[in-house]
């Protein structure tokens, strides 16, 4: 019997390296299976050539999206093309609520004899939880992050599997000191890491405050060390938008590992996302920021969004705020260098910090199995594949 045909559509950087990793977890458990996939250079390095490019729907924020709705549009009306003439028993749908189920109405109402798996739902406990309905009308099966996310589909007869956080089974520890060793930081140097973001308009609104604070530390302290860390996807933007930089502060490499950059870190400044629970997995102390369009943030926080904080280990914390979080008109220079001043100049407050921040993990699941290999086993499950 020929191994299950699966289509992965990954439409971010976060969602591409979650599908690769599932990809490999799967081939793993079934050698023969035929993988076709929509996503970016992670899902390249598995040689699964993106019939589309997504670098369009690396966005975020309501209004973002409403000026490229034509965009998405375009885009899912190409997928669900892509998808039907690869004529797979599954598609798996990875992370990117807006642009996913777009995809998914398309592709129920063209091809219903494919499965449908969503493959990281969207945060209705943070959220809508409407959003719950609206899925299980439009997939077969979820594999989500939270325990506390299945009971909002129980009603609707939607089967799901819970895969834990995909950043926390990402436990390799990094070589910081071999890393420090390649950058020339001795062990006596702080280094401060700076981690402005894997979206074009991360590097619009949050880097550059990001990059003022650690440049207002590098004047006071000429002797700390800066090291920025710009995502894969928004290198090219980066420099261009922060010509000259290498003069003051250095400048991660595209094949250097991300595990080992945080691992040699003793602070960060990071912008929210998957980065600050890989951050807490390696034991490196960070503040976080953000900055999202007016607009998007008014409704977000009076409509939408319930807890007093946006990053999942302050969540998990009792919604308490281990890591300091800058958000909005709270995100200036001045006051996010204050704070990293605080911190690099006190190692009792780092560690401080790591220990709140390993007992929030502890609090965010197991990591006894990969997310990947559960969702693996998932996806084989619910395409009848044992």
């Amino acid at each position: 019997m020929a191994g299950p045909k699966l289509f992965f559509v990954a439409a971010e950087p976060s969602g591409d390296l979650l599908a690769r990793e599932t990809i490999e977890a799967l081939t793993v458990m079934q050698p023969d299976a035929k993988i076709f996939g929509i996503g970016g250079r992670e899902l390249a390095k598995l040689g699964i050539d993106s019939p589309i490019d997504i670098a369009p729907l690396s966005i975020v924020g309501l209004f973002d999206g409403l000026k490229v709705y034509g965009t998405v549009l375009k885009l899912a009306d190409a997928a669900v093309d892509a998808i039907i003439d690869a004529n797979p028993d599954a598609v798996i749908l990875v992370d990117s609520w807006g642009f996913m189920v777009r995809v998914a109405k398309r592709l129920r109402s063209r091809a219903p004899q494919i499965k449908i798996i969503k493959l990281v739902g969207p945060q209705i406990w943070a959220t809508r939880a409407g959003r719950a309905k609206t899925l299980a009308g439009l997939v077969d099966h979820l594999i989500c992050i939270h325990h506390m996310e299945a009971p909002y589909y129980e009603p609707f007869g939607l089967p799901v599997t819970v895969m834990g956080n995909p950043a926390l089974s990402r436990t390799e520890t990094g070589n910081g000191a071999t890393y420090r060793e390649k950058l020339e930081i001795s062990d006596d140097q702080n280094l401060l890491l700076v981690l402005p973001g894997s979206r074009p308009s991360e590097i619009r609104r949050v880097a550059p405050t990001l990059i003022e604070a650690a440049w207002l530390l590098k004047t006071e302290s000429p002797d700390l060390n800066i090291l920025i860390a710009p995502a894969p996807e928004v290198r090219e933007q980066f420099l261009q938008a922060f010509p000259g930089i290498e003069k003051w502060a250095q400048l991660s490499q595209p094949e250097d590992r991300t595990v080992d950059i945080m691992a040699a870190a003793d602070y960060a400044l990071a912008c929210s996302g998957t980065v600050t629970s890989e951050l807490a997995v390696q034991e490196t102390p960070f503040l976080v920021a953000y900055r999202a369009g007016a607009l998007t943030w008014f409704v977000a926080k009076n409509f939408l969004y319930k807890p007093a904080h946006i990053t999942l280990l302050n969540i998990a914390a009792d919604d308490t705020e281990i890591a300091p979080e800058f958000l909005q008109t709270d995100l200036r220079p001045e006051t996010v260098a204050a704070e990293a001043r605080r911190v690099l100049v006190d190692p009792e407050l780092r560690q401080a910090q790591i220990e709140a921040q390993n007992k929030a993990l502890s609090r965010m699941g197991e990591r006894d199995e990969a997310a990947s290999n559960i969702a693996a086993r998932a996806i084989l499950n619910a395409t009848n594949v044992r």
